[in-house]
């Protein structure tokens, strides 16, 4: 058995039977390594020099995820969930008003998702400032936490897969169409930049269907412990607000998006935002240490498992067998080019989900789809949409992946959100099912 296929299946077993992720990359990819013949130097070496890709993705939630507890402690969130909940409490409401309110809830997560990706490109940073405060809510509406994390997965992964605006301007023009015309000079192949929305809508309509489905699979009620969220024991802010103090906390919000566009780091925009909250008086000087500390842990998971998927990923491209992986399947295929497209996505699934970010998996992807592709008779339009789709895959269904790991951050504040079983699998299911019939639809159609 391939490499790359062994240990993408070795890492997914893993998790599903409650390993913890960051375990289940570390032996993946040693079983990934040794499959391939490499020495366990090699290995070790591989790994370690992927662990600084991940590194500063790690620090980054890490700022944002003190940023947002310290946010928190202002009091404005908690506030109005509190106010919510208080009104679903002490009225009787009917049933369709409840539901009102949840749906309400759900497209304003939606909207905030599409506005991270778009025209306040943060993107995950919002899940653990907006979710935590309002699992409250969700919790005396009895809302499935699984369609919640559906929602956001769904805006944060749906937005640069369709739009070129802000992340999607990165993901669409200069990793995706870049890519494709690099890998297809040789052969004469280039396509502009217009082509990839239109390529890339079939695809983008699958994950509609599939968020229809979860609203339909997640449509019962689910009851939840009302329980602390991470952050609560910390004192908030429960006095009213002085005028110095919401300019301060407004400032802080301004100035984290700006030095965050400005130098292109989310690291300096969650410290600067952290530190313009400090010196608003909402968080005493001998509590900073607390705040930061526990805002950290609130995005720990993330950063581990994104720098343990780093590694991962290095290993995978060390063994070398990713190529051949492709053209041992393009092998069994023989003429036909359905099989071929279904092929090319299934096995874009099994390398991003390993790596889980579509970002990093296009240029991999590409450079080997292409020439396949074009030796198959596919046109311009439907090579996009097997790169794109391809990539999203994993992008949408890893358990190493952000658009994963930051709904399972926000939800699980509370310890009743597990990653797996109420993110990855979903999510999967949901999305990337849909994302496959989609993504081959695409193929067959242009």
């Amino acid at each position: 058995m391939n490499s790359v296929v062994l240990a993408v299946l070795a890492m997914v077993t893993l998790s599903m039977m409650r390993v913890s992720v960051v375990f289940a990359l570390v032996v993946s990819a040693v079983i990934g390594g040794l499959t391939a013949g490499m020495p366990i130097e090699a290995i070790i070496e591989a790994f370690n020099e992927g662990l600084g890709g991940g590194a500063s993705v790690a620090l980054a939630y890490a700022t944002l995820g003190a940023f947002a507890v310290a946010l928190s402690r202002t009091g404005i969130a908690q506030r109005l969930s509190a106010r919510v909940v208080e009104h679903l409490g002490h009225s009787r409401h009917k049933t369709g008003e409840l539901a009102l309110v949840k749906w309400v809830m759900l497209t304003s997560l939606v909207l905030a998702g599409f506005a991270a990706e778009t025209v306040i490109p943060v993107h995950i940073a919002f899940i653990p400032i907006l979710v935590p405060p309002l699992l409250h809510v969700m919790n005396r509406l009895q809302l499935d936490r699984r369609l919640t994390a559906r929602a956001i997965t769904f805006a944060i992964t749906v937005t640069y897969m369709a739009l070129p605006i802000g992340f999607g301007a990165i993901f669409l023009n200069d990793i995706l169409i870049g890519n494709v015309n690099q890998a297809g000079a040789a052969q004469g192949l280039a396509v502009s930049r217009e082509m990839a929305p239109q390529a890339m809508a079939i695809p983008a309509l699958g994950m509609v269907l599939g968020l229809a489905v979860a609203a339909f699979s997640y449509r019962r009620k689910r009851v939840y412990q009302e329980l602390p969220v991470a952050g609560e024991h910390l004192r908030s802010n429960t006095t009213p607000l002085g005028a110095r103090q919401l300019g301060l906390i407004v400032l802080a919000l301004l100035l984290a998006l700006g030095v965050q566009l400005w130098s292109g780091s989310m690291i300096f925009g969650g410290l600067v935002g952290f530190a313009v909250i400090s010196i608003s008086g909402v968080i005493r000087w001998d509590e900073q240490d607390d705040v930061f500390t526990q805002g950290m842990r609130l995005m720990a998971l993330v950063g581990f498992i994104m720098i343990a998927a780093a590694g991962f990923a290095a290993v995978m491209k060390a063994t070398g067998e990713i190529p051949s992986l492709v053209s041992s399947s393009a092998e069994l295929i023989g003429d036909n080019r359905g099989m071929a497209a279904l092929i090319m996505l299934l096995v874009g699934l099994l390398i991003t989900v390993g790596i889980g970010s579509s970002f990093s998996t296009v240029p991999i992807i590409a450079s080997i789809y292409v020439p396949l592709g074009l030796g198959f008779g596919f046109s311009p339009l439907a090579i996009i949409a097997l790169v794109g789709t391809a990539a999203a895959l994993g992008d949408a269904g890893s358990p190493a992946s952000d658009s994963t790991l930051g709904p399972t951050a926000g939800l699980n504040a509370d310890g009743q959100h597990d990653h797996i079983w109420d993110t990855v699998v979903p999510t999967f299911l949901h999305f990337n099912l849909p994302l496959i019939a989609a993504g081959w639809l695409a193929a067959m159609l242009f």
